[in-house]
């Protein structure tokens, strides 16, 4: 085999490979006795066909096949010889096959960059924490006394308040037809809860049951649907009967009611339950500080083929957000190609700490055991109370979900590992400062809020996808272009 390096630029480089047509001969060779042995035709035992039958009837589909098996090995020996870490699969151009002939093929392949990384027992954070108010316990009580609140019927003759509940008969109808979802019956609706369109319960203020009511509405402009989406609208509404609640009593025969043994008892139930919900945000905020630290820090060439995966899964988000009315305000404040140069902006910075992150990653030697991958499947089953059965089925029978829990698993025992080595600061600052993502958005990257939050969680998700693109490219190449 003979290896030429054409061009190296970068991150790209690509070689010219020729293999000898003898050893393609011998390969064939090889194949067709194998084929020989076993092959049955027409007036010959097993074995006893003439060998120039044999090369007529499957010289072509073997020469295939011996393409196919040298041109892998050959793309993986270039690979092993010159020491490369593919990013991604090569890419591979057949320019010259046939009988008798040397094969000859061009092989362009993208690396990932060399990252010398720094002490990170130098870097600083601040882990800002809140503490939890005695007034957000109350109204998490609060909350929850309503949640289990029971409404009763009104007896005397009143008309509808804020407050209670309608049960309504209601048909929906945009320019005197009826739309699809649009109908309903005994449906109860707290007036004021604003669980319906803008303007709609207020109309059912101030009426009495037996009333039927011409309630006329228009859709909000980002409705979901968008044959609907901001136009005018009549509901035929009948109050079937008026509801009013049944205060909760607050006591410890409430909490009882939950499980608890008494009403302190419910109440540090809840401070431990918001702690964590706090516990949450801190890491988000601890986690976008370490990852901006290390963007900062590191300075290097992306391979574009990740940028390009990468950008393209941010776009086709922001297509269906788009097609479903679901942007924001701050993206509709831009124009498409703002938006476009901002998510380019997000995936390049994405796959660098990716990179960065699985380098770090490497060198301490961390690793995916089962444990770290039943306790995931526990907290995800925990997200769902009641239907824990489930999940577990779900991920008992699905290996690719398996699969897919990998990969942020992997990212968080990294940060774990560089919270660990770095000087952590803590700080207490109130709860509205801890929810407060907007400011830790840098003017450079920034996109949508709802993107940048979506950053903080999953900017570097793609930390362990070099290392699988290098095991891969050692087994196969891709599909070959002629």
């Amino acid at each position: 085999m003979n290896i030429t390096e054409l061009k190296s630029e970068g991150l790209k480089k690509e070689y010219k490979i020729s293999i000898p047509a003898q050893d393609v001969a011998k390969s064939v060779d090889v194949k067709l006795n194998r084929v020989a042995k076993n092959v049955k035709l027409p007036g010959f035992r097993p074995g006893k066909a003439p060998k120039s039958m044999l090369k007529q009837k499957y010289q072509a589909s073997i020469m295939g096949e011996v393409l196919d098996d040298m041109v892998q090995q050959a793309t993986n020996d270039v690979i092993s010889e010159k020491k490369l870490r593919p990013a991604m699969m090569p890419n591979v151009k057949i320019t010259s096959f046939g009988e008798g002939k040397d094969i000859e093929f061009e092989m362009s392949v993208e690396l990932l960059p060399e990252i010398k990384l720094g002490d990170l027992s130098k870097l600083s954070l601040e882990k800002q924490m809140a503490e939890v108010p005695a007034e957000e316990v109350e109204k998490a009580l609060g909350y929850l006394a309503k949640s289990r609140r029971e409404t009763q019927k009104v007896e005397k003759d009143r008309a509808s308040q804020k407050g209670d509940t309608v049960v309504i008969d209601f048909v929906g109808s945009v320019d005197g037809v009826e739309f699809k979802g649009g109908k309903g019956n005994n449906y109860p609706l707290e007036l004021g809860s604003g669980s319906f369109i803008p303007g709609f319960e207020e109309q059912l203020e101030g009426k009495k049951a037996g009333d039927k009511v011409d309630v006329k509405v228009k859709f909000p402009e980002n409705y979901h649907a968008k044959d609907l989406a901001g136009k005018d609208s009549v509901f035929a509404v009948e109050i079937k009967e008026l509801r009013e609640n049944k205060e909760v009593a607050i006591d410890d025969e409430f909490a009882k009611s939950l499980g608890e043994k008494s009403l302190d008892e419910l109440k540090t139930k809840i401070a431990d339950r918001i702690k964590g919900d706090y516990e949450t945000a801190s890491r988000m905020k601890l986690k976008r500080q370490l990852l901006d630290a290390l963007d900062n820090e590191y300075q290097l060439d992306v391979p574009q083929g990740l940028v390009d995966a990468e950008y393209k899964g941010i776009v086709s988000q922001y297509e269906q957000a788009k097609k479903y009315n679901q942007l924001d305000e701050s993206e509709k404040a831009k124009s498409e190609e703002e938006l476009l140069a901002d998510y380019k902006n997000i995936a390049v910075r994405r796959v660098k700490l990716g990179l960065v992150l699985s380098e770090i990653g490497k060198e301490a030697k961390i690793g995916i055991e089962p444990d770290d991958i039943n306790k995931a499947i526990m907290n995800e089953a925990r997200r769902y109370p009641g239907q824990e059965k489930a999940v577990f089925d779900y991920y008992l029978k699905n290996k690719d979900a398996v699969e897919a829990l990998k990969a942020p698993i992997f990212e968080e025992k990294i940060i774990d590992h560089i919270i660990s080595k770095a000087k952590v600061a803590e700080k207490i600052i109130s709860v509205e400062e801890l929810y407060n993502f907007d400011d830790e958005v840098k003017p450079a990257k920034k996109t949508a809020k709802k993107a940048a939050k979506a950053e903080a969680k999953t900017e570097a998700k793609t930390a362990d996808e070099p290392q699988k693109e290098e095991k891969k490219s050692a087994k196969k190449t891709t599909k070959k272009s002629a």
